[in-house]
């Protein structure tokens, strides 16, 4: 259909963000049981950062007092959040209805906690994904009625 574009790039956002937390979920539920804090400074000389940084201090200070019961919680969180994701690209794909509304409230959801971030320290990073994200929301909210298909539930009348 013409004059989508903005539709199959959300598509494609939501899947790559599903198929995202779906490698990380695989990659939280390996570490069950690991020292997560020498994990995680392992990773950080590989990527070649710092860490002694006091961001990465701090997070492998979380990280140490973390239980395989809080990582295994953690990982189901972003397991159901990447399958929320992937049910939502799969029905922006068919266009349904439903599926329209699932990426509306889900992507507005976001909005005020990145509005919070942002007045209590700016980031230019959350200040894009703010940006996109009141982008895909008004995009959806007003193509919501062209884009997508109205499926009516109605009975059908029995043969006599």
């Amino acid at each position: 259909m013409r004059g989508a574009a903005g539709l199959y790039s959300i598509i494609t956002l939501k899947l790559g963000k599903s198929l995202l937390l779906f490698g990380i979920t695989l990659g939280i539920y390996s570490l069950m049981g690991e020292d997560l804090r020498s994990e995680f400074e392992r990773f950080l000389h590989w990527v070649r950062l710092d860490p002694e940084h006091q961001f990465f201090a701090d997070l492998g200070a979380r990280l140490q007092v973390m239980t395989p019961s809080n990582v295994g919680w953690i990982a189901s969180g972003t397991l159901i959040y990447g399958l929320l994701l992937l049910v939502e690209s799969v029905g922006l794909m068919f266009r349904v209805f439903w599926a329209a509304w699932l990426a509306i409230g889900e992507t507005a959801f976001f909005i005020p906690i990145e509005v919070y971030d942002l007045m209590r320290d700016f980031s230019s990073a959350v200040f894009i994904i703010l940006v996109v994200n009141v982008a895909i929301v008004w995009y959806l909210v007003k193509n919501r009625n062209r884009l997508f298909h109205h499926i009516s539930h109605g009975r059908e009348k029995p043969s006599a």
